[in-house]
């Protein structure tokens, strides 16, 4: 078993070099992924459904490597993919219990290509119901627990994701982020989410195909594996018409030449001015103080973003209504949660809208003029620690009792109406020993220099693996 943990908890990118120099086989990595699922998904409920075919797939792509096939650029690397994404022949719920026994006959784009570059589809990972919810939690599989203290929450919504990586149960994570599904589960449980620029990476099927808040994304153990994975599955294509420009991009390369000469990042403490855990804002603080010592330059700067909060509001509440339109007339069949953004979006006015998208407007605006004479913003991810599992949110954010039940995740959704990229990676462990992530905004279709940031950041800072 001991041997089967160390694979399991190698990063993807050092899996894939071992495959390439014949050091290990695709079965031997969905063996070793299987054997920490079978010995901690009970508890974790990270895993939802299980592929019946993954090690007939791993074999399938041993005998054509040895036939003189080229290898994929994940070849063997068993990924998990969020239970909202539809894979051929696999359950997917959408953690509703609408869609409990929902079996798709084609793939989504990204599972596609996912496919396409060598990857094993390992199995779907849990939700919140079609992730509204940064705590992952639905009435068809339970509720999804933290690795590194499974009294708590993994956070969400691509909650089931980041608790299968953390603990060794696939190599690589697929997920989405509309105010923070992928950076939110990441810094809770110490992995690397992230947020890529709208159109990236296309998301088909979609109920709302101009759709450019919400976006599909990946999620790794190291900056490298999350780079490699967007490699993969990034592009434009006519499924899509939400497109980003990819000639002549290298994530991976980015990654390891590490961040530019002179760095300039600018570090905000409380962007949104709801507040920081004290906990929370020291490790951050302690992260910035190595990534100075290590030649960048860092300068604390006030930027008031509180404006960004209503009209994230209104904006997510006109996506929860074009989304969901298809299933306006069976709101009662729908949990709590997601009915209530329903017919919260449903109540929002024009008025509301067209102030929502000039405060969206006014955030572009302020960023780019901020980005003239800084490369990266870095702010703590999430505002909170991890609270526990049984709770739907926490009450408190650094002290003060929340007005509105959202405010713990303001950090990452304001930055999502920016349409930068947007990651979190580990800044070092609290007190507790808990994760905390370190949030990376970058320019308008920056993405290289974000992972890059963050592979340096978590080389100053590794934090190792939970202990199960």
């Amino acid at each position: 078993m001991k041997g089967h943990t160390d694979i399991a908890l190698l990063s993807a990118a050092e899996l894939r070099r071992r495959i390439e120099a014949g050091e290990l086989s695709p079965v031997e990595i969905v063996e070793a992924c299987l054997a920490r699922i079978e010995v901690h998904n009970e508890f974790i409920n990270a895993v939802v459904t299980l592929s019946t075919t993954a090690l007939d797939e791993a074999r399938d792509l041993e005998r054509r490597a040895a036939a003189g096939e080229d290898l994929g650029l994940l070849h063997g690397l068993p990924v998990g993919i969020k239970d909202v994404t539809p894979v051929a022949g696999m359950r997917t719920t959408y953690g509703s219990p609408l869609y409990a026994d929902h079996v798709p006959t084609e793939d989504a784009l990204v599972v596609r290509r996912l496919r396409e570059a060598g990857a094993i589809v390992l199995g779907k990972t849990n939700t919140p119901e079609f992730a509204a919810g940064a705590n992952t939690f639905n009435e068809v599989f339970g509720r999804t627990r933290n690795p590194w203290a499974p009294a708590l929450s993994a956070g969400g919504s691509t909650g089931g994701g980041a608790a299968a990586l953390a603990s060794g149960m696939v190599a690589l994570a697929q997920g989405t982020d509309l105010g923070g599904s992928l950076r939110i589960p990441a810094s809770f449980c110490g992995v690397v989410g992230l947020r890529p620029s709208p159109g990236l990476v296309p998301t088909h099927p979609a109920d709302h195909v101009w759709d450019d808040l919400d976006v599909t994304g990946p999620m790794g153990r190291t900056a490298e594996d999350v780079a490699l994975m967007l490699q993969a599955v990034c592009g434009a294509s006519p499924l899509s018409p939400v497109v980003q420009p990819t000639s002549g991009r290298d994530f991976v390369d980015a990654v390891r030449r590490g961040p530019a000469e002179g760095l300039q990042v600018a570090y905000v403490r409380n962007p949104t001015g709801l507040g920081v855990d004290s906990e929370v804002e020291r490790v951050c603080r302690s992260a910035l103080d190595a990534l100075a010592a290590d030649g960048a330059s860092v300068e604390e700067i006030e930027l008031d973003l509180s404006y960004a909060f209503d009209a994230f509001l209104a904006i997510r509440g006109r996506w929860m209504v074009a989304s969901h339109f298809s299933r306006r007339d069976r709101l009662d069949e729908l949990g709590e949660n997601l009915r209530g953004n329903i017919e919260v979006g449903l109540s929002v006015t024009a008025e509301q809208l067209a102030a929502g998208e000039q405060a969206r407007g006014r955030l572009w605006q302020e960023m780019g003029r901020l980005f003239e004479r800084v490369d990266l913003l870095l702010t703590p991810c999430v505002a909170v620690r991890p609270f526990p599992v049984e709770q739907n949110h926490p009450d408190e954010v650094g002290g003060r009792r929340m007005k509105s039940y959202i405010e713990w995740f303001a950090p990452t959704f304001i930055f999502s109406l920016s349409g930068l990229p947007v990651a979190s990676v580990p800044g070092g462990l609290d007190a507790g020993g808990l994760p905390v992530g370190l949030q990376i905004v970058g320019r308008p279709q920056g993405e290289e220099a974000v992972l890059a940031l963050a592979g340096r950041i978590e080389a100053l800072h590794p934090i190792g693996h939970p202990r199960l």
